[in-house]
């Protein structure tokens, strides 16, 4: 169902996006799903957790959206040995100044990739809690305001676990969209090959939008509008989470308002301004699946985690009533 009449900030948001998938499409040959899950991570002011196997172009996709919004871009490899001042940065003395001076780490980017999160340790993992939930970091006793926008996208081998250390419930939560690439079609690998072939597309990626201008369709999203039987459709698949016999643990309220976020941005990507219950669908899976912790006995027949949200979201019944936009019922 398309939108006859769209808010122009929100119509900005469409068009936007539209140049930044094409652009980073330049690079990366096909995954436009997950090109416009980061987008939706970016308009929501969250963060992405990128689990697959190595080789997948991870590093390669998040240079392309840094270049193209013209944002700063740091990577930072994941070692057991990586310690918090590493990422963060570290005060010297300076002995010309006379005085302590802060060096800056690799987190006061603006697009953080972190390889391999899970192969530090839970001190340098919880180095970012605080950069993650408030855009800022304390460092002796003195807060630092980290630039905008921010995101940090983390990578995980979802199969070599030896010498790794687990992300901690609390950690996992930070992150508002889980995402696995999965491997290129065959077409798609092919063109992969010609395309990388005689030079690198990254190297004249040019941006299509300021850094600057993306903080303003951050703040459109917030004008996307929900009818009553949507909000109370995504509340009764987040509360489903609670009451589920495999899950332990259910979504907090943090998850049901990332939820939310997340559903606005998407919607506003597509055009509209109004989310419908395809949207929470959608991304239910992306947003809810590492935020459930489901009991030992699951655990052990090897159920999934998205499995289960797959189920709680089949299993609420979906508002029947055509969802229009709020502009055109009245």
């Amino acid at each position: 169902m398309e939108n006859q009449t769209i808010a122009s900030p929100l119509s900005a948001v469409q068009q936007y996006a539209e140049q930044i998938r094409g652009n980073v499409a330049r690079v990366i040959i096909g995954k436009l799903d997950v090109i416009d899950l980061l987008l939706v991570a970016l308009l929501s002011d969250g963060h992405v957790l990128l689990e697959d196997v190595p080789g997948m172009g991870k590093t390669v996709l998040a240079k392309s959206l840094a270049r193209s919004l013209g944002a700063t871009f740091q990577r930072v490899q994941g070692t057991p040995d990586l310690l918090p001042t590493d990422i963060i940065g570290v005060s010297y003395y300076d002995q010309k100044q006379n005085e302590f001076v802060f060096r800056h780490g690799p987190l006061f980017a603006q697009i953080l990739l972190v390889d391999e999160i899970n192969r530090t340790t839970p001190r340098t993992q919880s180095a970012l809690l605080e950069a993650m939930a408030e855009r800022q970091v304390t460092v002796e006793r003195d807060s630092k305001q980290l630039p905008r926008p921010f995101l940090v996208m983390a990578t995980q081998n979802p199969v070599e676990l030896e010498g790794t250390f687990p992300l901690p419930e609390a950690q996992l939560d930070r992150f508002l969209l889980k995402v696995q690439m999965g491997y290129p079609e065959e077409q798609e690998e092919q063109e992969i090959l010609h395309r990388f072939k005689q030079a690198e597309p990254l190297d004249t990626l040019q941006p299509v939008v300021s850094a600057a201008e993306f903080a303003g369709l951050q703040k459109a999203i917030r004008s996307v509008q929900w009818q009553p039987e949507v909000e109370r459709y995504l509340l009764k698949i987040v509360r489903a989470t609670r009451q589920h016999d495999a899950i332990q643990l259910g979504v907090s309220p943090r998850g049901t308002l990332a939820l939310y976020r997340a559903c606005e941005a998407y919607a506003a990507i597509q055009g509209r301004d109004f989310v419908q219950p395809d949207d929470i669908k959608y991304l239910a899976p992306f947003v809810l699946t590492h935020r459930i912790l489901t009991t030992n006995r699951n655990r052990m027949r090897g159920r999934k985690n998205h499995e289960i949200i797959t189920e709680v979201v089949q299993g609420i019944e979906v508002p029947v009533e055509t969802i229009a936009s709020p502009s055109t019922a009245r």
